[in-house]
């Protein structure tokens, strides 16, 4: 599994803050579908909905998805986009949607709403990995995950107002992403005062169960939410009483990690399933196990039980679908798929799969009559040992699937799994699970070019460019789409002429900074919705909240940053103009510490938590100097007749173009014009128009010599340089050295 970076800094420590990240996703699907694993699967009948059967599943995507369920098709409803990594759980807990996620926070939906967030709930210090929930009590729901933690929640005192103190703000992200900055909770003591509550409790404290000492990777509830059963790396079922938190019982007997965990609706009995490939039937009461179930040939990940309680399905690393008659220990295989099963839900005759693939599968189940499957012939009677089902298995008597196809499929797209940056830092190529290979450019969000199924390693070398651009951001496909990172100061250090970018009536000599049209781009709908400055607080790491903040008050003196209201029109560029259909979605930190994710067609200007120097580049130009310059030395070649024009060391953009330097060379040669002798004299032809430098010969008083236009070549290494490399493109693959950068140039001709 994957670890996710704080952006911030830790309360108390002694290193400088770092400044928020800012992170925007990009995806080129349907927002109607997933682009990753699906990890959860959570249904909600009509009886309870009031309208019809409606599935939401959850994915590494980071987001959660709800399908309507009719006349046997599932069709997209809603897309719930709030947290910023896996989401790892879903249950329904009466008429709220509670997810978790790896980015350790549980969040609290209204499941029949537009995927607004109602509530975030953080107290666990790692990945949130299971929940579970008592059916017959809509408010408690419990959670654990690879902190060893396990907590139970009473839903209606989490999402309770808290009261604040005068200048305290509440955590409340305009996406729903809700829940107070954790230093301005307060309670209202006996005494009716006001008194902070500092800690991740935010105000409401869940019972803690102690006890585990490891990971928690499942989770079960009995109907009365009287009973809770935990598993985890620790291979043993803990039994507690959710009410208090105190520890019942621990039943041991599985050898490896307990991934999966049923309790019935009695509190009777569990079942779990292993990483030691076995099932295990537990009875409670008796505090031992009762039947081993050796049914997968690898580790079990997903249990679903009928009604009744006497069947189960199971699913796993094996790729395969069980069911299991509990008494008479039957089995049969119900189906195989292509991909490791995640999470099983039954619901009447059809058992839902989530995998690690994108798309979600329902299989004919006869979960009302079971024993219909049976009849369908293949069954086999499940042993006690776990060996034993591998090597049938491994002999050729493995079991043939009752079914070949599912009933229903909701289809997803594929993840990218690899990708490179290009060197003009501008494009990306990735290819996905199906091997198809696409090229995306990342200042517009948008795949420019579709090559199929190709080699990846062969396009990544066809596509090679001998050009040097500073990496100005940070890229990962986590959640099987492109992730875009951008810290600042390091993002503004990337630079590129906008002739390059083809901008229609562009001075020649006009530079465009990639982080800063980027950001133009990304917030173009938030500044247009903005409300005039005065009106509007903006959260600034420093600055005292709810207060109102000047932009022109911001802590960074105007030596240090780049204005760049004269570099670029008021419209945002065509090269960074991001999709309105497939919008992509920005990650960053709310004041608390706390991430928040949003489409960037759904921002509404009130988002007072983007980081400020975002805000600062986006609506005034303005951002951090980068040092862009490039140190160089130039002299005649070696045998050249050519005389020494230059004392001491130049120093130019780094993007300038050698024939930049040569109509610099001609101009010195033909008119003789001094430098200042300094030994680190600024290269004044870097803003400066060749044209103008080589039309000398109409210039009047001139010496017949001095009409004369010699043409110079320039060399580094002994190597002619191309005109159109850039001093950084030089230094990086011709030069190779640490030293100062040595340019030569001799003349070839005059005519």
């Amino acid at each position: 599994m994957h670890r996710v970076g704080s952006a911030g800094n830790t309360a108390g420590s002694s290193r400088p803050r770092k400044e928020k990240r800012f992170t925007y996703v990009l995806n080129d699907a349907d927002n109607k579908k997933h682009c990753a694993g699906i990890n959860c699967l959570s249904y909600l009948n009509a009886s309870a909905s009031g309208t019809s059967d409606y599935l939401f599943t959850g994915s590494r995507d980071g987001t959660l998805k709800r399908w309507e369920y009719q006349n046997g098709d599932a069709n997209f409803s809603a897309t719930f986009e709030s947290h910023v990594d896996w989401v790892n759980d879903a249950i329904i807990v009466g008429q709220n949607l509670v997810s978790c996620s790896s980015d350790t926070t549980l969040k609290v939906w209204n499941c029949l709403a537009d995927g607004a967030c109602t509530k975030t709930l953080r107290q666990h210090s790692d990945y949130v990995i299971c929940l579970a929930a008592a059916e017959k009590n809509s408010n408690i729901v419990a959670s654990g995950g690879l902190g060893g933690e396990v907590f139970i929640w009473d839903l209606d005192a989490a999402i309770a107002p808290i009261a604040k103190s005068v200048d305290a703000k509440e955590d409340e992200v305009p996406n729903g992403n809700s829940g107070p900055a954790l230093s301005t909770l307060c309670n209202v003591n006996s005494s009716g005062n006001i008194v902070s509550t500092n800690g991740k409790s935010h105000g409401y404290s869940p019972i803690a169960a102690k006890g585990h000492k490891d990971s928690v990777y499942a989770l079960d509830m009995n109907d009365t939410g009287t009973l809770l059963v935990s598993g985890g790396t620790e291979k043993v079922v803990r039994v507690w009483d959710p009410r208090t938190g105190s520890k019942n019982m621990k039943l041991r007997g599985h050898t490896d990690n307990i991934r999966a965990l049923l309790i019935d609706s009695t509190g009777r009995y569990c079942l779990s399933g292993s990483s030691d490939s076995m099932i295990r039937l537990w009875d409670l009461g008796q505090q031992r196990c009762v039947h081993s179930y050796a049914v997968h040939t690898d580790s079990v990940w997903a249990l679903a039980s009928t009604p009744s309680f006497g069947h189960v399905y199971s699913g796993g690393r094996d790729q395969s679908v069980y069911l299991t008659d509990l008494s008479t220990r039957e089995s049969v295989l119900l189906c195989t798929n292509e991909h490791p099963i995640l999470q099983l839900s039954l619901q009447d005759d059809t058992i839902w799969v989530a995998t690690t693939d994108s798309s979600v599968y329902g299989w004919p189940a006869e979960g009302q009559t079971p024993q219909k499957v049976f009849q369908k012939g293949g069954s086999f009677l499940a042993g006690n040992l776990s060996f034993s089902r591998a090597r049938a298995s491994l002999e050729g008597s493995a079991p043939v699937p009752v079914y070949k196809e599912p009933s229903f499929t909701i289809p997803g797209v594929p993840a990218i799994v690899q990708h490179e940056i290009m060197n003009n830092r501008r494009h990306v190529l990735t290819k996905d699970t199906v091997g198809s290979v696409k090229l995306w450019e990342i200042t517009r969000g948008a795949v420019i070019e579709d090559f199929g199924k190709v080699s990846f390693d062969d396009k990544k070398k066809e596509l090679f460019e001998m050009v040097s651009i500073p990496a100005w951001f940070t890229m990962d496909a986590r959640l099987g789409c492109l992730s875009v990172h951008l810290d600042t100061p390091q993002c503004f250090s990337a630079e590129i002429y906008a002739v390059d970018l083809n901008v229609t009536g562009a001075q020649e000599d006009l530079k465009i900074n990639l982080a800063h049209e980027t950001l133009r781009g990304l917030l173009v709908h938030w500044s247009k919705r903005r409300p005039k400055l005065g009106q509007h607080s903006l959260s600034n790491g420093d600055s005292s909240i709810g207060k109102d903040v000047s932009l022109k008050n911001l802590p960074h003196p105007r030596s240090d940053v780049d204005d760049g209201s004269e570099n670029h029109a008021n419209n945002v560029l065509p090269s960074f103009e991001f999709s309105t259909v497939l919008p992509p979605s920005i990650i960053t930190e709310s004041s608390s510490g706390g991430p928040w994710r949003k489409r960037i067609t759904d921002l509404d200007g009130t988002e007072d938590d983007l980081p400020w120097w975002c805000v600062d580049c986006a609506e005034n130009g303005r951002f951090p100097k980068e040092n862009t310059k490039c140190g160089f030395y130039l002299h005649p070649a070696e045998g050249s007749p050519a005389p020494n024009i230059t004392q001491g060391k130049l120093s130019a953009p780094r993007i300038l173009r050698v024939l930049k330097v040569a109509n610099y060379v001609v101009e010195k040669l033909v008119l003789e014009k001094p430098l200042d002798g300094s030994p680190d004299s600024t290269f004044a032809m870097g803003l400066t128009s060749g044209t103008s430098a080589l039309d000398s010969s109409s210039r009047p008083g001139l010496k017949p010599w001095q009409k004369l236009k010699p043409s110079v070549e320039i060399l580094c290494n002994n190597q002619v340089l191309s005109p159109e490399m850039s001093l950084a493109t030089v230094r990086t693959y011709i030069w190779k050295k640490p030293e100062d950068l040595i340019l030569n140039y001799r003349v070839v001709q005059s005519r």
